[in-house]
């Protein structure tokens, strides 16, 4: 039964990739921690019309998948760079998106909440249409959930951002966001991140090498001829190892890499969906990945060098830029060049020491109790 004094939270996240699930589910892992505290998760496309639904994943995925150049296009075409005309085109665009999302607007007047946070862009705009409409008094925090922000994260009617690093806040203070509105908390990961797991201890629960390189893949989101290629490359170093190739749901992967052995140094190791992801990113002196938002925050957190490939055009190359300018990571174009980088970084540790320096410098492990601490302290206020 809920006190009459305890807050009732209402995150919002939306279905369009699996990075913004995750930072809601670690924020409220985050509140949960707080016994006083009432915390509800939705995802803002489960109270859209089925039309609008399927139309947006549909959309999402084709483009980001198969048309990727088109993505750009409309992603970066989109992002506009005058403050004043990006929010007034989202305030239009929520308006245009109502008739769509009747049984969101349900949803939120059951709820009843006492503050709204939104880790994605759609609920976030129709939050600032009903805050506007209905003068509404609830205090309403957006999370971004990449290192660069596209001008669609904001609006009116934010009492606050939460951002990945200074070099985003820098960015939208450039662009007139009020500086007041900005904190730097890091993107929000699980807990289990922050909790100490020796490299050693991790490789003896997984049955991995003590005494030589572990290289993580991360492939669900990669196509498979290109991870091939990256595989055969890399089995064919010189250097002793193993190779964990993570397929996740993407069967296809599993298939393209069947035939494939241990190379004269090299061992594969071909995983599939795995729940111990957190576990190999410990035990792992490098990543290859895509630059998802919550993946890669997930990888810096933990102190581990990336080598980025294939960043889906517009926010995840922007993440890789970001990640780059730190010198957390290397971002790569050619499946080719992979094998020489990873190569290059093996036998240079005082470089790939650098790089895990500067991952732990930007990671952030705790931001998710950092963004929770904050908005708490302002309800209390």
């Amino acid at each position: 039964m809920r006190h009459a004094s305890m807050p009732r939270i209402l995150i919002f996240h939306a279905s369009l990739g699996s990075g913004h699930i995750h930072a809601a589910n670690a924020l409220g892992e985050a509140f949960s921690r707080y016994a006083d505290v009432e915390v509800q998760i939705e995802d803002a496309l489960a109270y859209a019309s089925p039309i609008l639904r399927e139309t947006l994943i549909r959309a999402y995925e084709q483009l980001s998948e198969k048309a990727p150049q088109l993505y750009r296009l409309i992603y970066e075409g989109s992002d506009v760079s005058d403050l004043k005309d990006s929010m007034s085109n989202t305030l239009l665009l929520s308006k245009i998106e109502r008739p769509f999302f009747r049984k969101f607007e349900q949803l939120i007047k059951q709820a009843a909440p006492d503050v709204f946070i939104c880790v994605q862009q759609i609920p976030s705009r129709l939050v600032q249409l009903f805050k506007q409409e209905f003068d509404w008094p609830q205090p309403h925090y957006v999370v971004i959930t990449d290192a660069v922000a596209h001008s669609t994260w904001i609006n009116y009617e934010v009492d606050g951002y939460f951002l990945a690093s200074d070099l985003t806040a820098s960015i939208l203070t450039k662009q007139g966001v009020d500086p007041e509105l900005l904190h730097v908390t890091g993107i929000p990961v699980k807990l289990e991140i922050a909790e100490a797991k020796p490299a050693r201890q991790m490789r003896e629960r997984h049955d991995l090498p003590l005494d030589t390189p572990v290289i993580a893949l991360f492939g669900g989101g990669l196509q498979p001829r290109r991870v091939r290629l990256m595989v055969a490359g890399l089995l064919e170093s010189p250097f002793a190892g193993t190779l964990a190739v993570v397929a996740g749901r993407n069967h296809a992967l599993g298939t393209a890499l069947a035939d494939l052995e241990d190379g004269p140094a090299m061992r594969l190791r071909s995983l599939g969906q795995i729940d111990f992801v957190d576990d190999l990113i410990a035990a792992s002196d490098l990543v290859i990945t895509k630059a998802g938002g919550l993946i890669a925050s997930e990888v810096m957190a933990r102190g581990t060098p990336m080598v980025i490939v294939d960043p889906i055009p517009g926010q995840e190359e922007w993440n890789a830029d970001a990640i780059a300018a730190y010198g957390a990571g290397i971002q790569l174009r050619l499946p080719e060049m992979v094998a020489p980088t990873v190569q290059f970084l093996l036998s240079a540790p005082e470089h790939l020491a650098f790089m895990r320096s500067q991952a732990r410098k930007y990671g952030r492990p705790t931001a998710a109790l950092a963004v929770v601490e904050s908005i708490l302290a302002r309800l209390s206020v």
